[in-house]
């Protein structure tokens, strides 16, 4: 049994390299039962700040996992920030014993500090990274990805640059430009509704937003901007392996999308 949240598709490709039918945290967070047993569970999810999306430490907080072995992936682009440590810490709290934790590096989707089209361009060596975790997986290795001392340090910065920032600045991230005709692509894609179609035009509801950016990089009329500067507005980014149908699949929180 896995369990994933994707924005952009790249915890669900790995999601899907490890287990044939993994399930999505923003359809199974609404659902019952509150409990789940299976000989292995197995989580995998981006991480945002170096530590999990909120929607995921809600499902971690809500639910029971009952394994023989339990798991978790991290996908980062950049730097983890000792992103393990941070989540193996949450667990804890939550008391959830995790036996394997590893992170996977892959294509940065962050666009206030990546160009996609550069992006793309770098070989983060995601097959190599992924066969190796799938061995570790296939033998139940007991294993937690290690954190140095720089990746702590990373993350202390991080938390410094947010202190200097105005406060709910990420749940006020995006706008809906004049370019929006209304397709609706970017309600299906968002895990946690922020975003509806009201009289033919997309409506931001902040509040709960993931900062997924699945709404910016699905639009197919780049109407959906930023509030912050990025690197390059016309460069948006899907994993090439997952299709935009799956993401509706895994994200839409609307039955009749």
């Amino acid at each position: 049994m896995l369990f994933y949240f994707t924005g952009t598709g790249n915890s669900l490709y790995i999601a899907k390299q490890i287990e044939e039918n993994p399930l999505s945290i923003p359809q199974m967070i609404h659902r019952e039962p509150l409990h789940y047993n299976d000989d292995r569970i197995g989580i995998v999810s981006p991480i945002y700040g170096h530590e999990l999306p909120q929607m995921v430490k809600d499902f971690l907080q809500k639910f029971i996992f009952q394994s023989k072995y339990f798991y978790i992936i991290l996908t980062y682009g950049n730097r983890h920030g000792g992103a393990a440590e941070l989540t193996k810490k949450f667990c804890d709290d939550c008391g959830i014993h995790v036996d394997y934790m590893n992170v996977i590096q892959m294509v940065d989707n962050w666009l206030p500090g990546f160009d996609m089209d550069e992006q793309k361009k770098i070989d983060k060596n995601v097959e190599q990274q992924l066969h190796n975790i799938i061995a570790d997986l296939n033998v139940k290795k007991s294993m937690i990805s290690p954190v140095t001392e720089n990746n702590r340090a990373a993350h202390q910065q991080f938390l410094e640059r947010m202190n200097q920032t105005v406060p709910g600045l990420w749940q006020h991230l995006f706008r809906i430009t004049d370019n929006c005709i209304g397709c609706g692509i970017c309600q299906k894609v968002c895990p946690s509704a922020s975003i509806r179609l009201m009289e033919r035009k997309a409506v931001y509801f902040s509040g709960n937003c993931q900062t997924c950016l699945a709404c910016v990089h699905a639009c197919p009329q780049k109407a959906i901007a930023l509030t912050v500067p990025e690197k390059n507005p016309q460069a948006r980014y899907r994993n090439g392996h997952i299709s935009l149908q799956e993401i509706i699949r895994a994200n839409c929180q609307f039955l009749s999308a």
